[in-house]
């Protein structure tokens, strides 16, 4: 299954965390209550109702369903330690960069001689500048979706890898990545 972009960069900067998030289904149940302020709105983002929510902090309930402990653990870590991931995006973004490791069907479109007959598998590591992460890490703050996030991404790889900054290929249009095999963003 192919992971999406939005993801591989909460994953890039969860490396930073100096201490790991709660584990089990109670503690983070109470983790995720106390940022929400309370246990109807945990129960809204988790998609529950606030009394099965109250059964996990009392300890009632303990082995939540498979989806259901795959949105706890993904909105615990969304809240977990916001200023180590402030400053991990910062640094990312001011000094860094990011460096991708992208394993996808990878084409683009240019001038008349220079378009591919059609996309082909490629797998890239490509160190993407701290102008291109600011522009990933600010579009994700701001909601955009997995197309944006993607649509910046090959922006990047374009521009980076494909016309070597500015050295080659100036008439290259366009690049898309389709069928994203494996993706991987590392700070």
């Amino acid at each position: 299954m192919a992971k999406e972009f939005g993801d591989g960069l909460d994953q890039a900067v969860q490396k930073a965390f100096t201490r790991p998030a709660p584990k089990g289904a109670g503690t983070q149940m109470r983790y995720l209550v106390k940022q929400l302020k309370g246990t109807k709105s945990a129960a809204e983002v988790l998609g529950i109702s606030q009394r099965q929510v109250e059964r996990y902090v009392a300890g009632q309930a303990k082995k939540p369903r498979a989806d259901l402990a795959a949105r706890l653990e993904r909105e615990v870590k969304k809240r977990w330690q916001p200023q180590i991931r402030a400053k991990a995006r910062e640094k990312v973004a001011t000094t860094g960069g990011i460096v991708i490791d992208v394993h996808a069907r990878l084409g683009y479109t240019g001038a008349p001689m220079d378009s591919t007959d059609e996309a082909r598998i490629r797998h890239l590591t490509v160190a993407l500048p701290p102008q291109h992460a600011a522009r990933l890490f600010d579009a994700q703050q701001q909601g955009a979706g997995e197309t944006t996030l993607r649509q910046l991404t090959a922006e990047a790889l374009k521009e980076v890898y494909f016309q070597d900054s500015g050295r080659r290929a100036g008439s290259l249009e366009e690049v898309q990545i389709n069928d994203v095999l494996d993706l991987e963003f590392d700070l």
